[in-house]
């Protein structure tokens, strides 16, 4: 069973790509971040306020993955790669 708390704490400061999956294991999210522990943590505190729409994609998430990259620009051409990939399935 994927526990959100605990895979927060697993998270690494580095950067990287994070993916998002509902409880079907779909990607509702694919996102890059300079500090992947950082960024995703952001989605599950309570006082980040993104708007109703970014709030209502959070209530969905089940299980995140992520992508350790060596720097910004790598993440941000994982981000691309993993996004177009995504748009296959």
């Amino acid at each position: 069973m994927f526990e959100i708390a605990e895979e927060l704490k697993k998270l690494p400061d580095q950067p990287g790509v994070y993916i998002m999956h509902d409880s079907r294991d779909a990607i509702i999210y694919i996102g890059k971040a300079v500090s992947l522990r950082k960024r995703v943590h952001q989605y599950f505190q309570a006082s980040h306020d993104e708007g109703i729409k970014k709030a209502q994609m959070v209530k969905q998430i089940a299980r995140f993955e992520y992508i350790i990259t060596d720097s910004e620009l790598e993440a941000l051409v994982c981000l691309l790669y993993t996004s177009d990939a995504a748009d296959d399935l």
